[in-house]
């Protein structure tokens, strides 16, 4: 497995010089670090190790004006060899790079004494308990120390076996899906075009795919891969990696962004993180304090949000959430580093707990459980997390790949779990980004309100069946997606909690309820169009000897409708139900005879009915395309 190791430690304590007397190869590349004889920028070689594993090396530089470029080149590293020159010993820079590879995470190493040849034995042995005195307490605290020299190669045997060692027994932990490059360097090569590179942190990047540069929805197609020098067909996680992007121009890129598949990544504005103030910090981070905040190989400006207390102490550590100008991309578990501002200098540092932040109210109770269980929750516990988090917003696949520690089989496992149990529920299968995901406590409470809601309506409404979709949908489901919105109104019908008649939804136990003198009325309404037939009295001429207007009736007409009793013609004429499908057999029953049209004349022979009825009637089977009209004749439709 891919291994790379990143170099810490003062200025001037010979780091660089040690790596190519490692590898053969010189780090500095810039005519002014040439000439100044520092190092400003990252550097990269590699090295075979005895036993055939090739190691990458991340040489950074030591002096403090440019520790940003140091923190960008240790978040991609396995393991540090921390460089302490035996003439000076420890300095400032040896403490704060070592705090920096602490709060990235980084857990082995080991420690090179370099120009040994320059000092004494006594000097040495000094300069080793000092090293050994500093380090305690730390994760390099039982680390093996070599003395070196890399002008009479003294020592260098015994590192490189030691190396070889390491990354023989070395297991790094990388995810192999959601891979991620993040950019620390981007050139034109003469023939090929753009290239970036970057250690790639995660996944495989393969020849021909394509990418996305996040956070800008700027894309490109992997066209040429390098790693260690080498054209390749994939890189793995774990490689210094060069990418060919055909189609973006040097301008077009920036050091920082990260290269990954499109649609993987979601930038966000707010961070929640565990942040951890250095027990070395020279004083507490208030609340909202803006600090230089690094990531991966970015660094922008943030503010601190305490959300449970004014101030974090040195040596606390708390629950926040960082607050950006511009969105960043990131995933759970990422490392992170925070500096002050004036002096610059190291404070603190942690991991990524959601890159998809939602802001809380400070001090809220409320919150705190939650905040306490995202510090602690992994794998299903922290997909169930989330997803009560969404409310009924709920979460695709691609953005629960970003707030979990689950790799996508792993995350399919904890869904189904969750799913079995009742905690999850999958509401839409080819979403934007993939499969999406509702908790089963939204559903339970959206499933109660739903049904509070149209009882409520049948209340105000008793003379209706029920209510409509769409209403429904504009009123009680105007907050849900149109696919949530389906599916818990589906989950209820088929629970019989619900049920449907046409377009109209009611409680499956709704009955249309009357009072005595509406039941009254219903009867007067349907024994007059029963009478009538297909020559109805007038609706005036059925309610002015009861007193009443038609508003007042029309609510007893529209439970005759939804009920299916009388059907209305046109706006004030009413025919019973069972006449109209009598009438409408004969006009079946007309063409079926062997006639191909009908015009008024014929329809009048028919039914024998007035020009009042006739024409309303026509119009009326045409509008329940029974009938199309063509010039002055119907057809019998679909012949």
């Amino acid at each position: 497995m891919p291994v790379i190791m990143g170099t810490a430690g003062h200025i001037d304590h010979g780091k660089t010089t040690l790596i190519k007397a490692l590898t053969g190869i010189d780090c500095d590349r810039l005519a002014e670090e040439k000439k100044r004889g520092i190092t400003i920028e990252l550097g990269f070689a590699f090295m075979d190790l005895p036993g055939g594993a090739r190691l990458g090396v991340i040489d950074v530089p030591g002096h403090e004006r440019f520790v940003k470029n140091m923190v960008a080149g240790a978040a991609g590293i396995d393991f540090v060899m921390l460089v302490v020159a035996a003439d000076e010993g420890v300095m400032p820079q040896t403490r704060e790079h070592l705090d920096i590879c602490t709060l990235l995470g980084v857990q082995t190493g080991l420690v090179a004494l370099t120009k040994a040849d320059m000092v004494d034995e006594d000097w040495l042995a000094m300069v080793t308990d000092d090293v050994r005195a500093e380090l305690a307490g730390t994760f390099l605290a039982d680390a093996p120390l070599f003395p070196v020299s890399s002008h009479t190669g003294a020592g260098l045997p015994e590192l490189r076996d030691a190396l070889a060692a390491l990354v023989a027994d070395f297991a790094p932990r990388r995810r192999s899906d959601l891979a991620r490059l993040p950019i620390d360097r981007v050139f034109t090569l003469k023939g090929h075009g753009t290239v970036v590179t970057g250690t790639l942190i995660a996944g495989t990047f393969r020849l021909g795919e394509d990418v996305q540069l996040f956070p800008t929805d700027k894309r490109s197609k992997i066209r040429g891969l390098q790693s260690h020098g080498e054209t390749v067909e994939e890189s793995p996680a774990g490689r210094r990696t060069a990418v060919n992007l055909p189609g973006l121009e040097v301008e077009d890129i920036a050091r920082g962004e990260v290269l990954a598949r499109p649609g993987t990544l979601f930038p966000d504005t707010v961070w929640e993180v565990e942040l951890a103030c250095l027990a070395s910090a020279p004083r507490a981070i208030k609340h909202r304090t803006e600090v230089h905040f690094h990531h991966g190989t970015r660094e922008l400006l943030a503010r601190v949000h305490l959300l449970d207390r004014d101030k974090l102490e040195p040596g606390q550590t708390a629950v926040c959430q960082m607050r950006f100008p511009e969105p960043l991309a990131g995933v759970y578990g990422d490392r992170l580093v925070v500096r002050s501002g004036a002096p610059l200098r190291t404070m603190a540092g942690g991991r990524v707990l959601s890159p998809m932040g939602r802001k809380v109210k400070r001090f809220d109770p409320a919150a705190a459980p939650m905040l306490a269980a995202l510090a602690t929750a992994t794998g299903p516990e922290l997909v169930a997390l989330h997803l009560d988090r969404a409310g009924v917003e709920g979460l695709g696949f691609a953005r629960l790949m970003t707030l979990t520690d689950l790799e996508s089989k792993a995350l399919d496992k904890a869904l189904a779990g969750l799913s079995d149990k009742g905690r999850a529920a999958l509401v839409e299968r080819d979403g934007k980004e993939g499969r999406h995901f509702v908790a089963g406590a939204v559903l339970t409470q959206l499933a109660a309100t739903l049904a509070d809601f149209v009882a409520a309506y049948h209340a105000r409404e008793p003379l209706k069946l029920g209510i409509s979709r769409s209403e429904l949908a504009s009123t009680w489901g105007k907050a849900l997606s149109p696919k949530l919105f389906h599916y818990v109104v589906e989950r209820q019908l088929r629970a019989g909690v619900l049920s449907t008649e046409q377009d109209v939804l009611r409680l499956a136990d709704h009955k249309v309820s009357l009072a005595s003198d509406q039941a009254t009325l219903r009867a007067t309404l349907l024994d007059a169009y029963r009478k009538g037939g297909l020559t109805p009295p007038n609706v005036k001429d059925i309610l002015e000897p009861l007193s009443l207007t038609f508003k007042e009736a029309q609510p007893v007409y529209k439970v005759l409708m939804d009920e299916g009793r009388i059907v209305k013609a046109q706006e004030g004429m009413y025919f019973c139900a069972e006449a109209i499908a009598a009438l409408i057999g004969k006009v079946r029953a007309y063409y079926a005879g062997g006639a191909t049209d009908m015009g008024p004349a014929e329809f009048r022979e028919l039914t024998g009915l007035s020009r009042k009825f006739l024409i309303a009637l026509l119009e009326y089977l045409d509008k329940e395309k029974i009938t199309i009209r063509v010039g002055d004749k119907r057809q019998l439709r679909g012949k």
